[in-house]
């Protein structure tokens, strides 16, 4: 449990003490826990291990979901990314997008996975993180610590909001997870705990009613790509913050505006497959392919 309530609470006692954010929240998870920070820290690193694997095992070129609708996304990036010199985004984006996407993809073959916060958006911090270990060789303790910056987070979203699809829609999953990675970045680019907390804070208002439409009901199209577009969004929110850009709604407000948000959406657009790209012609055309016609 986070003793936190709000973000704005843990940016004031890392202010007030003068500590990152992730120094603070190791500390404060070893003494509830009751164990010392370099087993918590081992824990982490255990995680962050995981999603190095997933990376590697979904960027494979016969890599194929068990439903046999998506697969080879994460090759079929990479080798793109390769081929063209980046494409036009760039070597280290492109790269990061084959990350995501492999991912998501080894998910959906059953792979293991890290869900960060969710299985459905779990592309999206390996995507980020793992692309900044190995394309721009930021050290891996400092890659590790700053995912406790992630995980107080996650934590307070998901004690004042939600972080579900079935209860607040993809926002609750692809926006937090981006939200939560871009606080984690600004912190390993040397920006401030409140940056931190623009960064969340424009992450998640860029996916504000996002919802959650999955076809067939499988955590496959459109949820694979989108954690791409939770990738991109994470990127170009702690770019913001590290530039002076702040966020005129504070995060908590931004954190409960989702929450809000979340409930007004009707139950066909929160991983009921039954609004959104799940009814469309060819939505439902593949639900069939899968599982047949119902009589």
């Amino acid at each position: 449990m986070l003793k936190y309530k709000s973000i704005e609470e843990l940016v004031a006692e890392a202010e007030k003490t003068g500590q990152k954010i992730s120094t603070l929240v190791l500390a404060d998870q070893a003494e509830q826990m009751e164990l010392s920070e370099e087993e918590i820290y081992s824990r982490m690193e255990e995680s962050f291990d995981v999603m190095c694997e997933a990376v590697r095992r979904g960027q494979d070129k016969n890599q194929r979901s068990t439903s046999g609708l998506t697969g080879g996304e994460g090759y079929k990036m990479m080798h793109y990314s390769q081929e063209t010199g980046g494409g036009l985004s760039g070597s280290f984006m492109t790269m990061a997008m084959s990350r995501a996407l492999a991912v998501a993809g080894y998910n959906a073959s059953m792979g293991r996975i890290v869900a960060t916060p969710t299985a459905g958006s779990c592309g999206i911090m390996p995507g980020c993180l793992v692309s900044l270990y190995e394309d721009k060789k930021i050290p891996k303790r400092e890659i590790i610590m700053s995912m406790f910056t992630a995980a107080a987070f996650g934590m307070v979203i998901a004690d004042r909001a939600c972080i579900a699809g079935a209860q607040g829609g993809c926002q609750a999953e692809c926006g937090s997870a981006s939200g939560m990675v871009a606080a984690s970045m600004v912190e390993l680019s040397g920006g401030t705990p409140r940056q931190c907390a623009d960064a969340c804070a424009i992450a998640i208002a860029n996916q504000l009613g996002l919802v959650c439409d999955p076809v067939a009901g499988l955590v496959e199209i459109p949820c694979i790509k989108r954690n791409v577009s939770g990738v991109m969004i994470a990127f170009s929110a702690a770019d913001m913050a590290l530039s002076g850009i702040l966020s005129e709604i504070p995060v908590d407000e931004c954190i409960d505006s989702m929450g809000e948000v979340g409930r007004s959406l009707p139950s066909a657009l929160r991983e009921t497959a039954l609004g959104g790209l799940a009814i469309t012609p060819t939505g439902i055309k593949l639900k069939e392919m899968v599982f047949g016609k119902e009589s």
